[in-house]
């Protein structure tokens, strides 16, 4: 893995994070208890703040960015990853907020000064557009992105359900090593 500081900026890991050889991560990115970054994903602060919490998965080939306060005044746009969040491959997450137990489809594409409240599922393929707040308990599809329907009960489960599955996937990783 490369984890290496940018300035005077380091990555902050907690105890038990994976993150495979082959991931990126650079500066001001502080990531949470029990979280994992994997194969070919990029994870850049060298203008903001990056923040995952904890349990949650970054998934193959993702990339996370923020936005300096010198292009978007006054004070850009940070990226912030709540708890049991799960990122699918290929992921484009750049300058927004992902509050708990959400879901964001592979190959989504969430832009700056988004906000996802806790308890959505962001579809496969989706772009969310900048600014938009996705409220809670839907399922947003589409481009730009919809809510389309509340979410089952079953898939509220999944949300859990998918960040321990991974935080048992890390574990096996890490033994294997």
């Amino acid at each position: 893995m490369t984890v290496r500081k940018y300035l005077e900026n380091s990555p902050s890991l907690a105890e038990g994070v994976f993150i495979d050889d082959s991931a990126v991560i650079i500066g001001r990115v502080s990531i949470g208890k029990d979280s994992s970054v994997w194969p070919l994903t990029a994870i850049r602060g060298d203008v903001q703040e990056i923040s995952i919490g904890e349990r949650s998965n970054i998934q193959d080939g993702s990339i996370l960015h923020v936005t300096s306060p010198e292009s978007y005044g006054p004070d850009g746009f940070e990226l912030i990853i709540g708890n049991d969040v799960t990122v699918g491959h290929r992921v484009v997450l750049h300058g927004c907020v992902i509050h708990d137990r959400a879901l964001i489809g592979m190959g989504a594409i969430i832009m700056d000064g988004v906000l996802i409240e806790s308890d959505v599922i962001v579809g496969a393929g989706s772009v969310v557009s900048p600014g938009k707040t996705l409220e809670s308990g839907g399922l947003y599809v589409g481009s730009p992105a919809r809510r389309v329907r509340d979410l089952k009960q079953e898939e509220l489960d999944f949300l859990v359900y998918s960040a321990n599955h991974y935080v048992k996937l890390k574990n096996l990783h890490q033994d294997a090593s």
